[in-house]
């Protein structure tokens, strides 16, 4: 039997990186996956491959700050699949990174829409079905940044969302555990994926934070990994290997955090 066997999840950003990762760990285990993104040609390409494999898995467009969107793709999720047990809100942009007075009002926006927002709405939206199963298991993506290093120059609205995130779950924690929703977040480290090229930097080199280990980086593999580490940090979250565990912040970074 596989740990996720007659379970349905709900997978933002899916469609590239960590989301996509988790939604194949998550398939490979059994569960049926919507896979909500705005990439659409990449969405369907992992669908196909999931499905290729063995697999289920749909693929919807979703704008993850669009309350209309997220709406939408959570019932059709329901509606393919017949009820929802486990939500990832990992869709997230790093956004621009830029000194605070060049930082603009509209770019801090956009971040926290996406990463802080999104998130919300994600589990808005997903936990009275959540609630009709009996129980179910959220998980966040958030980041080493703005939970426990500070060192990323720039980084202002992207910490405040990741910051905002590890609140939010924990008040989530709290307030679902009544109904059997266990509430987590990941929080990695520096993980290959995408989001880096896609992420715009201004001036950064303004504001002289810098962090150097002259010795090098004694963390587990230098504190570098791929998105399957991260998967499977998640399959352990979602899975009933997790049963117990709710309230936390689980760091996927060999412990390279714990340095800056």
């Amino acid at each position: 039997m596989k740990l996720l066997d007659g379970k349905v999840a709900f997978v933002t950003g899916a469609a590239s990186g960590i989301g996509e990762s988790t939604a194949r760990r998550f398939a490979e285990q059994g569960a049926a996956v919507m896979l909500a993104d705005v990439q659409t040609a990449e969405g369907t390409r992992v669908r196909d491959e999931i499905v290729a494999a063995g697999g289920q898995a749909v693929y919807t467009d979703c704008e993850v700050s669009s309350a209309e969107a997220v709406q939408a793709a959570i019932e059709e999720t329901v509606g393919r699949f017949g009820g929802l047990d486990i939500v990832f809100a990992n869709a997230g942009v790093n956004g621009v990174w830029a000194p605070v007075e060049e930082l603009q009002p509209d770019e801090w926006e956009r971040t926290l829409d996406i990463n802080l927002k999104g998130t919300y709405l994600a589990v808005h939206f997903a936990v009275p079905h959540l609630k009709r199963r009996g129980g179910g298991s959220i998980i966040i993506t958030s980041s080493v940044n703005g939970t426990r290093t500070f060192s990323t120059p720039g980084a202002g609205a992207y910490s405040a969302s990741k910051a905002g995130q590890v609140a939010f779950m924990k008040m989530m924690a709290l307030e679902l555990g009544r109904h059997d929703i266990r509430c987590n977040a990941v929080c990695p480290g520096e993980i290959r994926t995408e989001i880096g090229t896609r992420t715009e930097q201004r001036h950064t080199e303004s504001l002289g934070i810098e962090v150097e280990l002259p010795q090098g980086n004694p963390a587990l593999n230098h504190g570098k990994a791929g998105p399957a580490e991260v998967a499977d940090a998640c399959l352990f979250l979602a899975s009933d290997l997790g049963r117990h565990v709710s309230g936390v912040e689980l760091y996927v970074d060999g412990g390279s955090s714990l340095l800056r």
